[in-house]
């Protein structure tokens, strides 16, 4: 096989990803560094930053552009934050491989405090995610939340100039760039649960490109796949997007999953919380039954001026 090109966003945390993915498959397969290509590509989710993903299209502008180079060859395989992945994707594409799942947990990165709960009465608060500011609006209904765009360097840059008195990002980010020093706290899952498919890198390929998934096959987690499965199962049967606040997060322990799921309104007043647990072979089965018993105990009318 020629050089195997690596399509991935141009972000320090992308290309993190990139790098990481590059690395296991040196050592799966004991190949040079040489035998791959990591190929920068900036997607419109990257240049528009003056207002949320809500409103400028959703996920699918973080991976438009770069799949749009894997269906015409210009590379071999993608690289993603799982959790920027939209549910549909293009025809002829398939999401078949994870790297091993890293903490999902998110991160408080506090300005003047350590805790969030030390935050006084009124604070402002950063974030981008609907997910994350409806949740920072159902523990504080004080908070005064606001608009944070960027990557991880923007947006720290941006508590750093006062814009917010803190914030909350991906604390699987922050480790990959080696940036756990500047949290402050760690929520916790069952108070902040994560974005279904938190933590976990995804590799998308062409369908039937039979000597690039031989090759994946060798690095990819089966657990952290089972764990996926259910989550986007459960986000698709929701039609969730970025315009839609859902947390998800599925663990997997021998041959039993385990899944939490969550929907909750973006002003953080109305939430419903669901359990399953079943046989990891049955993971995408499980998230659906869990979007079917969540949107039953909401009601259609929940859901109403989501989108």
């Amino acid at each position: 096989m020629q050089t195997l090109k690596i399509g991935t966003r141009g972000s320090p945390l992308a290309l993190a990803q990139a790098h990481e993915t590059r690395a296991r498959l040196m050592q799966a397969h004991g190949l040079p560094e040489q035998a791959f290509e990591v190929m920068p590509i900036s997607t419109s989710g990257d240049r528009i930053q003056d207002r949320p993903l809500s409103e400028a299209g959703g996920k699918g502008l973080f991976t438009k552009e770069i799949e749009e180079a894997l269906l015409d060859g210009r590379i071999d395989i993608a690289v993603h934050s799982s959790k920027d992945m939209p549910t549909v994707l293009p025809g002829g594409l398939e999401l078949t491989t994870f790297l091993p799942r890293e903490d999902a947990r998110d991160a408080f990165i506090g300005k003047t405090v350590k805790r969030i709960a030390d935050l006084p009465h009124g604070a402002t608060v950063g974030s981008s995610s609907l997910r994350r500011q409806a949740l920072l609006r159902r523990m504080r209904p004080d908070f005064e939340v606001v608009m944070f765009r960027g990557n991880v360097q923007t947006r720290l840059r941006k508590l750093d100039e006062g814009v917010a008195e803190g914030t909350i990002l991906a604390y699987a980010g922050l480790k990959r760039l080696g940036l756990e020093h500047v949290v402050t706290d760690l929520m916790s899952l069952e108070d902040f649960p994560p974005a279904p498919g938190q933590g976990a890198i995804g590799i998308e390929t062409r369908i039937g490109d039979r000597d690039v998934e031989r090759m994946l096959a060798a690095i990819h987690h089966v657990p952290t796949g089972q764990a996926l499965a259910c989550e986007r199962a459960f986000l698709a049967a929701l039609d969730g997007s970025c315009r839609t606040p859902i947390a998800g997060h599925a663990t997997v322990s021998g041959e039993k999953l385990s899944f939490t799921g969550l929907i909750i309104s973006p002003d953080g007043t109305e939430s419903h919380e669901v359990r399953l647990e079943g046989e990891a072979a049955d993971a995408a089965e499980i998230g659906l039954d869990a979007a079917r018993t969540v949107r039953a105990r909401a009601g259609a009318k929940f859901f109403d001026g989501w989108a």
